[in-house]
């Protein structure tokens, strides 16, 4: 492969040429300016660029991979800057240029016969929502960070989120995309279809590719029927167990209704209600861990009748210690921001070592027992927080140092940790990243958890569609 540094332009003048695409007050190269785009959320990785280009169009995304892959130079395509595992900052070489698509935030097309709409990479996931809303439809996907994450990111990192168990992931709600090639090519197919049989299904080699094959600059999304009723209840119980026994009577008793089943363990409860402003216990009681449960209907009456009779015999049957109910949308909000809350306030316990697994949902309860004993083996004192979507088996294993540890000398271990969590998941044969993805962070764990031959795969799909190896270098693989 040839080496994305051997560039044959001297940077003030691939910069000119840049800004000859975008305008000069798009392409921005001052170190104050483009902060923002190279440290992400964590701060885990703080990298280098020669400017950022924030294009405009598909046609500029074009012009710009085009002369990119001319001069053999790096490009790191972004969003929102809200990825977790460091695939949308560049490494400190300082070589690459950060392609922002920020500014492309059209709604192209809402289809309502073919329930689809056609917004660009830029627009953001609450926008998105939004648009669905407006037209009397609902776009499923929610994150926390809906606020300012972009539908490309969501679609390069193929997003998960709370609707998992009723909608799919990111991947599972697109028809069709628009892609900008490494050479500038497009490729372009923003189908509304449900059947296609006439090839290869190539969106989904972009989508949760990181930006390292193509760069996504506008997608045909699924939308569904706006629920007319909503049901929402915050559940005490004893243990995972209980909370997977609790899911499979929802599935026998309410099935394809539920669209969150959240789990929250007490630890992770304590610590919102001990840092956030404005949020209150639901329960009276103290319970050792938590569901937050959803119900959606397209009936307006009777499903809070039937969360209710399902709560019941989960009571009756000694998996429900207590529940509450939410009886206004106010109620239901707040028992969201409980769940929502979960990371942001981790930090404020001090250093946090952070796992994205899954594993088969049946296997769930016994993976939190063996990973809280190991690592509380390892580092007596450590403060386990796990918790999330219980309903596809994504838990984001957290570990939160000891109380009064040294923070620097805890993260240091981090490595450690993620090698007994990991090796428990791969015991239950399940994967090291669930939703976040790999980018910096979990490179070098891909060929340990990676069957070879699909590595191979991956790496001939590299070299074919990026054979100068100028998307999204070193992340990945």
């Amino acid at each position: 492969m040839e080496s994305a540094a051997s560039r044959t332009l001297e940077p003030a003048d691939l910069i000119a040429r840049l800004e000859a695409i975008v305008g000069d007050a798009n392409v921005l190269t001052d170190a104050r300016d483009m902060e923002s785009f190279l440290r992400e959320p964590r701060d885990l990785f703080h990298g280098k660029a020669i400017c950022v280009v924030r294009a405009g169009s598909t046609a500029e995304v074009a012009a710009i991979l085009e002369l990119c892959h001319q001069t053999a130079t790096p490009v790191v395509p972004q969003g929102g800057n809200t990825g977790l595992v460091g695939g949308q900052i560049p490494d400190a070489r300082g070589d690459a240029l950060v392609l922002w698509l920020g500014r492309m935030q059209a709604l192209r097309e809402i289809d309502l016969s073919s329930n689809t709409m056609t917004v660009e990479a830029g627009m953001t996931l609450a926008h998105a929502q939004e648009a669905a809303e407006r037209a009397g439809r609902r776009f499923p996907l929610s994150l926390a960070s809906e606020g300012s994450c972009t539908i490309g990111g969501n679609l390069a990192t193929n997003a998960g989120g709370t609707g998992v168990i009723a909608y799919g992931n990111a991947r599972d709600l697109v028809t069709g995309l628009e892609v900008v090639l490494a050479d500038g090519r497009i490729l372009s197919d923003l189908s509304k279809l449900k059947k296609d049989n006439t090839g290869y299904d190539l969106k989904h080699l972009f989508m949760g590719s990181e930006g390292t094959l193509g760069v996504i600059t506008a997608a045909v999304l699924k939308l569904y029927p706006k629920p007319r009723a909503i049901a929402t209840a915050f559940v005490g119980l004893a243990s995972p167990q209980s909370a997977l026994a609790l899911l499979d009577l929802a599935r026998d008793m309410a099935g394809g209704e539920i669209t969150s089943f959240e789990l929250i363990p007490r630890i992770g409860l304590d610590f919102v209600l001990k840092h956030a402003q404005g949020v209150r216990d639901v329960l009276a009681g103290r319970h050792a861990w938590h569901v937050l449960l959803e119900l959606s209907s397209q009936r307006a009456e009777g499903l809070e009748g039937r969360l209710l009779e399902l709560l019941a015999a989960g009571a009756e049957k000694g998996i429900v210690e207590d529940a509450a109910v939410a009886a206004s949308q106010g109620q239901r909000e707040a028992f969201w921001k409980l769940r929502e809350l979960l990371s942001e306030v981790q930090r404020l316990e001090g250093g946090s070592i952070k796992h994205d697994i899954s594993v088969p949902v049946a296997d769930v309860p016994t993976f939190v027992e063996e990973a809280e004993r190991a690592v509380s083996a390892a580092i007596p004192g450590a403060r386990p927080v796990p918790f999330g979507h219980l309903g596809d088996g994504n838990i984001h294993f957290n570990v939160s140092q000891p109380i009064g540890a040294d923070k620097a000398a805890f993260l240091a271990r981090w490595d450690e940790i993620n090698a007994i969590v990991h090796a428990i998941v791969t015991a239950h044969r399940g994967s090291i990243s669930a939703e976040h993805g790999i980018g910096q962070l979990k490179r070098h764990l891909l060929p340990n958890v990676k069957d070879k031959v699909a590595l191979e795969v991956m790496r001939a799909l590299k070299h074919t569609l990026d054979p100068k190896g100028i998307l999204n270098p070193g992340k990945m693989l």
